[in-house]
């Protein structure tokens, strides 16, 4: 467990395929990736402890999109073994499936395994068919394979929050910064959106909260038409936005695109500056 302090960010890396754990632009499937020339947020995951019957469990949270690392329930797809790892938010009805338990390996003790319920363990996938990357939850047989191990590295807090990334148009192939893009009528999501005061709090029951339909991936955008529904309006960087994923989910700030995925996002917007908005943390990615 001391690899796993509550509130830090970390990055797991499996000792056979030596690639990382990646939260999926779809906000639903994790995978295998390498690293890239910069460190992906999507392979950055915050610690979140829970106390539960006297039992401490770890819950991995991705740092780009909040949802939890889970199991889904049913086989993985034919070619890989076990059960899916999935992206989940975090709520009474599968408060079973984020939970996880750290085991330090006996052999070597720089390597772990994460192990869900019984001798169920998180593993990677494709040692002799490469192309498949996706990350299963297994009752393996090979209690030591190094399919089931993994590094864990960590990240310091950052200074703060990093500025969003502007919207892109497409304008016909030419590469540019205003590239108009096709319509996005099919990728329409609902925003339920509230505002909390300066010190962070804010009405849990999202079933109060103003809802509106959000077409696209841009949170550039997402913060202009969050902003333009608060009282007064607000506009430029006044406000931050931050992702509550699931009613016991930790908030996280929303500093990249949104998933591809057009689940509900439950936003809580901030005053920059106060307290609130300083209590959001960012990982120093290298």
């Amino acid at each position: 467990m001391d690899l796993f302090p509550d509130g830090a960010f970390v990055r797991l890396r499996n000792r056979a395929q030596q690639t990382y754990l990646h939260a999926d632009d779809d906000g639903e499937g994790v995978s295998l990736r390498p690293h890239g020339r910069v460190f992906s947020l999507n392979a950055v995951w915050r610690v979140h402890r829970v106390l539960i019957d006297g039992d401490t469990f770890v819950l991995l949270q991705g740092a780009v999109y909040g949802r939890y690392l889970a199991i889904a329930p049913g086989r993985a797809p034919s070619g890989y073994r076990g059960s899916r790892a999935v992206q989940r938010d975090y709520g009474a009805s599968n408060v079973g499936a984020v939970m996880w338990r750290p085991f330090r390996m006996v052999d070597d003790e720089r390597y772990i395994s994460l192990r869900h319920d019984f001798d169920r363990n998180l593993r990677a996938n494709g040692r002799y068919r490469f192309w498949h990357t996706a990350v299963t939850v297994d009752n393996n047989e090979g209690r030591w394979s190094t399919m089931i191990q993994w590094t864990v590295g960590t990240f310091q807090l950052g200074p703060g929050l990093p500025p969003l990334p502007r919207p892109t148009v497409n304008l016909g192939g030419r590469s540019s910064l205003f590239r108009r893009r096709r319509p996005e009528a099919d990728e329409r999501r609902t925003i339920r959106h509230v505002r909390a005061n300066d010190e962070g709090d804010f009405d849990q029951n999202s079933d109060n909260w103003p809802t509106f339909p959000y077409y696209g991936r841009s949170v550039f955008n997402l913060r202009v038409q969050v902003g333009a529904r608060q009282p007064g309006g607000e506009v430029g960087g006044g406000i931050r936005l931050a992702v509550r994923p699931g009613l016991q989910g930790r908030l996280t700030p929303l500093v990249t695109d949104l998933p591809r995925s057009v689940d509900s996002m439950d936003i809580v917007v901030f005053n920059t500056g106060s307290q609130g908005a300083q209590n959001l943390v960012y990982p120093d990615i290298p």
